[in-house]
């Protein structure tokens, strides 16, 4: 069974800082993937940031700079670590694994940055 569970979500004032995970199944971990979409309210899902197996990534011109996306393949774990926080990356924040025939998706986690 295939899951995405993400966690670290939350409320943060802006320039502040927050980590999120997501815990993947190993039996996609290895072959697919990862990276973290974001759904503000009234707009589309976008791409955050993205990391290939091998390690190569790609973010949103918005983050860059600010978010860091890693993961640690032992622990099948997927990271954002987001910085400089900003009252524009309000969003629920997804955990997504795809290749080229599919994709998964978490449940997402809300990220609320306000004063």
């Amino acid at each position: 069974q295939v899951q995405l569970v993400e966690s670290g979500g939350g409320l943060v004032q802006p320039g502040g800082s927050l980590r999120l995970s997501c815990a993947a199944s190993r039996s996609i971990f290895s072959s697919y993937a990862m990276g973290w979409y974001r759904q503000a309210p009234g707009k589309q899902r976008e791409l955050v940031e993205h990391i290939t197996r091998g390690g190569s990534t790609d973010y949103a011109d918005s983050v860059k700079g600010r978010f860091t996306i890693s993961r640690d393949n032992a622990k099948t774990m997927v990271y954002l670590q987001m910085n400089s926080l900003k009252p524009d990356d309000t969003a629920v924040y997804y955990c997504n694994a795809a290749r080229v025939s599919n994709a998964y998706w978490g449940q997402g986690t809300q990220v609320t940055v306000s004063s």
